[in-house]
């Protein structure tokens, strides 16, 4: 099994850093002023990474959409994700009329310190980040084990949040959430010897839909090919399976508590996160939207990303 785990580690990281030549577009005369101070417009393919200390902690960053305004919403990742694992569509969709920050955890990535293993505890170190932002108001899209962080930030913390978006998620005890390392390590071995990513058979259904959809997100992955995130370390990837099966295996909260609107969203055959758990964070959850879309697995919004942009700023406008 120790043989395994940097296999695992390599086939859960979402990007995978390779060099591409960058093409070469026609030199602009310095004589031409609109062309020399255009600015190319800044999206997730190339907005810096940055660094912000507290608590011990140089949590590494990337924001955009400041000059929107108005409550800034925080990205929280999943199993093995560095910033480099969010779908590029879904961040400029978002920023494009939000303030946007996605940032790495405690030991995950390029940030310092060591690596978490509970969700509460990454949800502090969460906690900690929002605040050295000066942020005193936030609303959250949390991704699967991200999914789990918000539920801990609102239930410690509800004062620091506006709205939540909940996608590919479940509440604590939940119905195969303990099991999540087991189905994590069979789809890294199909997808070893089959010569995929692992997060082909983990994120999407094996129909013709879902394959194709599987391929045109791991293709978004890879655009930006500069500045781009460490992948997660082995020792990171352990504490955060740690972290599931002690969430999957807890008794639930009283999630009656939290008065936010929330959007619970997944796909109709999510494999690492069972659907029966979105259906009924959403039953849990007094103030929440529902929404499952059809042939889609653990990332179905990044399937239906167009869908998922569209929803989640209608949601946060509301």
């Amino acid at each position: 099994m120790k043989r395994l785990i940097p296999a695992a580690v390599l086939g859960l990281a979402l990007a995978t850093p390779f060099a591409t030549a960058q093409p070469v577009g026609p030199a602009v005369a310095a004589s031409s002023p609109s062309a020399a101070d255009a600015k190319p417009e800044v999206t997730w393919k190339t907005v810096p990474t940055r660094t912000v200390s507290a608590g011990g902690v140089d949590f590494k960053y990337r924001e955009l959409g400041q000059r929107n305004g108005g409550t800034p919403v925080v990205f929280l990742t999943h199993l093995a994700a560095v910033l480099d694992n969010w779908d590029p569509r879904v961040i400029d969709g978002i920023a494009a009329r939000h303030h946007v920050i996605a940032f790495s955890n405690r030991g995950i990535g390029a940030s310092s310190g060591s690596p978490a293993s509970s969700v509460e505890q990454m949800a502090d170190d969460a906690i900690t980040f929002i605040k050295a932002k000066g942020l005193q108001r936030v609303d959250l899209v949390g991704f699967s084990l991200g999914g789990m962080v918000a539920q801990e930030i609102v239930l410690k913390e509800p004062q620091l949040v506006r709205k939540m978006v909940l996608a590919g998620t479940g509440p604590a005890g939940g119905e195969g959430i303990s099991s999540v390392a087991g189905v994590t390590f069979l789809d890294i071995l199909r997808g070893f010897f089959t010569g995929q990513d692992a997060k082909q058979f983990l994120f999407f259904t094996r129909t013709p839909n879902g394959i194709e959809s599987g391929k045109t997100f791991l293709a978004r992955l890879q655009e930006r090919t500069e500045d781009r995130d460490k992948d997660i370390s082995v020792s990171a990837f352990l504490a955060q399976l740690q972290a599931l099966r002690t969430w999957g295996s807890k008794a639930p909260a009283d999630l009656s508590v939290v008065k936010q609107p929330v959007l619970v969203v997944n796909g109709d055959d999510d494999r690492m996160v069972p659907t029966v758990n979105s259906r009924d964070l959403a039953r849990r959850l007094p103030n929440s939207e529902l929404i499952i879309y059809p042939d889609a697995g653990h990332g179905g919004a990044f399937q239906f990303h167009a869908d998922f942009v569209a929803s989640t700023l209608g949601f946060l406008a509301r």
